[in-house]
């Protein structure tokens, strides 16, 4: 074989090499109470085709079930070690230590994430220490010679000031500079990639009549859009997102970052308030992502055309102790019972001829109409005790009607006493940030349950 010019050597040492390839892995939550055994969960997770792993902590039962399976692991130091880790060096080596050394190479653990969306989630005063804490991890592994472990962390879209067009891509601008710069230098030194959590259906949910929903499942056909600076065009909104964050690298001077997909995914379910959370939607978000993802040659996008994409499915499971809005438990390609969801092959290799008929969506249109928020059946009563009480204590009347003599009082009757509490807290904190969820022991419902003069506050959408 003659000599390749320099740029085409690259280009074929990236491709071929397996730290960069196109495999399509998936992430391993555990926020559930019904979840499979660790070895259980090795088992699904090659089942699905998957060929990386990611789990949010460094869990030994996990790290040891993988050992021998030639699947690649993600792992992750949690965010509230991440400050005393920055300040120590020995604290660093002695949690590779015990959370490294005792799998590696056994497991085949590829990347160590030094914290998971802490610019999203965490005190500000930890994401000055995440790169300094990424150092001494960084040392720990050269210590023992675990070179091949390559250190990061992730993020979500919310470091962006600007995102659109996707050539306006700007990191905001109390971090630029003295947190994601910094970050790039050691990405860049390193070899190592920018983690990014990508999810087009928050971003269609929050604005679903200015974007397609079949642009966002990549099922567009004649619907593009031309960047009017850059002139690239964009079939699809994941590219969308993903240049805007090439752009806001580019322009802090690290046009050559490489980007893995630390998330992406859509919701199989939610609440009756969350559009488009559907089985539908979910497979055919995730079987194109897959089958963008590991197509050969490699696509990119339209700012880094070619480029192999890392990439993690949201998630292995629907996780019923996940907080918040309730497709945050419904992320899942399996059921806690290891069912499939929806037919997937996470390696691309199946025709979607080959899977079973997908149900009709029936929630691709905003839900119009009243909404109640009431206690959970078969909850727990000392816990929805204590929601209870929390519900009344935020004040502005919440639980006048249910006090001694009111119209909604009802004695004895701890389910319909929670249930009133939280349909009126719900329908006073919904704009503001409350939510319909209490630990769990909440749930929407579109039957009005009032009863008598007892009328029950709601949500109307």
């Amino acid at each position: 074989m003659g000599l390749l010019p320099l740029y085409f050597l690259f280009l074929f040492l990236s491709v071929s090499s397996g730290e960069i390839s196109n495999f399509v892995g998936v992430n391993y939550g555990q926020l559930g109470n019904n979840l499979p055994s660790p070895k259980q969960s090795v088992k699904l997770v090659q089942s699905l085709g998957a060929k990386r792993v990611k789990i949010y902590d460094a869990n030994p039962g996990i790290l040891d079930a993988f050992k021998d399976t030639n699947i690649q692991v993600s792992m992750m130091v949690p965010n509230e070690l991440i400050i005393n880790i920055s300040n120590s060096q020995k604290l660093a080596d002695s949690w590779v230590e015990s959370n490294v050394v005792p799998f590696y190479p056994k497991t085949k653990i590829r990347y160590l994430l030094v914290g998971n969306e802490v610019i999203s989630g965490s005190p500000k005063e930890i994401w000055p220490r995440i790169v300094p804490a990424m150092r001494k991890i960084r040392n720990s592994l050269k210590t023992h010679s675990l070179n091949k472990i390559k250190v990061a962390t992730s993020m979500a879209m919310d470091m962006l000031e600007s995102s659109f067009p996707p050539s306006n891509g700007t990191f905001r601008s109390d971090i630029a500079d003295p947190i994601v710069k910094p970050l790039l230098q050691f990405l860049n030194r390193t070899k190592s990639f920018y983690f990014l959590d990508v999810y087009p259906y928050f971003a269609w949910a929050n604005d679903p009549k200015s974007i397609n929903l079949d642009y966002a499942l990549f099922e567009s056909r004649n619907i593009t859009y031309t960047d009017p600076d850059s002139r690239l065009t964009y079939t699809n909104l994941f590219d969308q997102m993903v240049d805007s964050v090439v752009f806001a690298m580019k322009r802090l001077g690290y046009p050559d970052v490489r980007i893995f997909i630390a998330e992406t995914g859509w919701p199989n379910a939610g609440d009756i308030d969350q559009i488009g959370a559907n089985i539908y939607n979910a497979a055919t978000y995730n079987r194109n992502i897959v089958k963008k993802l590991t197509a050969k040659p490699a696509i990119g996008t339209p700012a880094r055309p070619g480029w192999v994409i890392p990439s993690l499915i949201f998630a292995l499971y629907n996780e019923n102790q996940k907080p918040g809005p309730g497709t945050e438990r419904h992320f899942g390609l399996l059921n806690p019972n290891g069912s499939y969801v929806y037919g997937i092959d996470l390696s691309g290799k199946t025709p979607v001829s080959d899977f079973e008929p997908l149900p009709k969506p029936d929630n691709n249109e905003p839900y119009k109409g009243k909404i109640w928020c009431v206690a959970a059946r078969r909850a727990n009563a000392t816990a929805l005790s204590a929601a209870l009480s929390y519900a009344c204590s935020q004040g502005n009347t919440t639980c006048d009607p249910i006090q001694p003599g009111k119209q909604c009082f009802k004695p004895d009757s701890l389910y319909w006493h929670a249930s009133y509490a939280f349909s009126s807290y719900w329908s006073q904190f919904k704009k503001a940030g409350g939510s319909c969820y209490f630990n769990g022991l909440a749930t929407q419902t579109a039957k009005d349950p009032s009863f008598g003069r007892c009328k029950f506050p709601s949500v109307t959408l």
